[in-house]
């Protein structure tokens, strides 16, 4: 039973040390929700009524694709740098002793590249948006410290989303959008691992409903994303060798439902106004259950238009989600409240407080628009039995928009300024 016991710690803590530091630089749990985006990145992320750039428009409400005319096409990537640090006590895991060290994962650069298409030409109110997007993603590695017993992983998650946009009516639009994501990890913790990937299916469906001439509510639903990384990692035995059994780990994105405002009203229309609740299902999401409560998210961002100039700032309260009382299993898994608890300290997003800044020229070059966004975490730390872990980030980005056709003739990449 000692052996078994190990091995499940060993399972148990490979497989979640995947999450826990670079995405999580600005992001809601390993998610980043349009936070890394050229223009919402400089807002807070705030986009589910009326999104200021196309990528926005495809990773989030799809109905908010018909705000978007003629050809238009984005290539925009941001990097953030998070700086994790975690402290173990030692002496209730096997096999990990006492330290404290800052992880070795260096930054991430997450790029996000779009293109719409409108059909209004065709006689058909639709737009139609495609999107090679950076969903999720995350890293610790504590090699370097001999204490840790070599706890290292990675995980990223690449979307290509197909979206829809239909104006149903003069106020009301409608949307469906489906995403395959590509995942790879790659863990090492007591065991032989190898970089593993996987792919699932991930589906949304949004309105967006023009509540009077300055004002849009948006509302979509995101569901789950269920990972599978079969054969994953090969334990290590207490007495040498390897187990015979290769382990498979599980992971799924939760379901999201998001609402969102925005106003135009103030300031001759050049001030928008933006704001969106974010509610995350962490409960319905495998290995994330077990640590994890559901989120509450809130995003603000304003923007200010004067001429070809925008100016944008963005504020986010992210609750925090990790649970005060663990399970006993995570991901179907059985490991006990001390691995769960030094779980957490590797995936610790205990950060409610995030500011952003950004800026963007319509026409930098005829019938091309540039935006600049960053953005920062405030320090926060928590301790969870016998491990503590603190966390803070910045990030910074950039992104290029061309228009062709219609999508030309209005000097702006959304709506909200035509």
């Amino acid at each position: 039973m000692r052996l078994v016991k190990l091995c499940l710690y060993g399972v148990a803590i490979c497989a979640c040390t995947v999450f826990g530091n670079t995405a999580n630089g600005q992001s809601f749990g390993v998610e980043l929700h349009n936070t890394l985006m050229p223009a919402s990145g400089g807002m807070g992320g705030a986009s589910g009524a009326r999104p200021q750039d196309l990528t926005s428009a495809i990773n989030a409400n799809p109905a908010t694709l018909t705000q978007f005319q003629g050809t238009q096409f984005l290539f925009g990537g941001g990097w953030a740098e998070p700086t994790y640090n975690v402290t173990h006590d030692g002496g209730v895991l096997p096999g990990i002793g006492a330290y404290s060290a800052k992880s070795g994962t260096p930054g991430a650069a997450g790029g996000n590249i779009g293109v719409t298409q409108d059909f209004t030409a065709l006689g058909l109110p639709a737009t139609l948006g495609i999107g090679f997007i950076s969903s999720a993603g995350g890293g610790v590695d504590f090699r370097d410290v001999t204490a840790s017993n070599g706890t290292s992983s990675q995980l990223v998650v690449l979307e290509i989303t197909n979206g829809l946009g239909v104006q149903v009516n003069d106020r009301l639009s409608a949307g469906a959008s489906i995403s395959l994501g590509t995942a790879f990890y790659d863990g090492l913790f007591v065991g032989q691992s190898a970089m593993v990937p996987d792919y699932a299916l991930r589906g949304s469906v949004g309105f967006a409903y023009d509540l009077a001439p300055n004002t849009t509510l948006g509302f979509y639903y995101q569901t789950k994303q269920n990972f599978t990384f079969d054969d994953a990692i090969r334990l290590e035995l207490p007495l040498g060798g390897f187990d015979p059994i290769v382990r498979d780990i599980k992971m799924s994105l939760p379901d999201n439902l998001v609402l969102g405002v925005a106003n135009n009203s103030l300031m001759d229309g050049n001030l928008l106004l933006a704001f969106d609740v974010i509610y995350k299902q962490w409960d319905n999401a495998d290995l994330f259950e077990a640590i994890y409560d559901n989120q509450w998210v809130f995003q603000a961002g304003v923007q200010y238009s004067s001429g070809r100039k925008r100016l944008r700032l963005g504020y986010v309260f992210a609750e925090n989600p990790l649970q005060s009382n663990v399970g006993l299993s995570a991901g179907g898994i059985t490991a006990g409240v001390d691995a769960l608890q030094y779980i957490q300290a590797q995936m610790a997003v205990v950060n409610e407080h995030r500011i952003t800044a950004g800026i963007g020229i319509v026409d930098a070059l005829p019938g091309v628009d540039f935006d600049l966004f960053a953005g920062g975490m405030f320090y926060d730390s928590q301790r969870f039995g016998a491990s503590a872990a603190s966390l803070e980030s910045y990030w910074i980005g950039a992104g290029l928009t061309w228009r062709f056709g219609r999508g030309s003739c209005h000097g702006t990449s959304a709506p909200d300024s035509w």
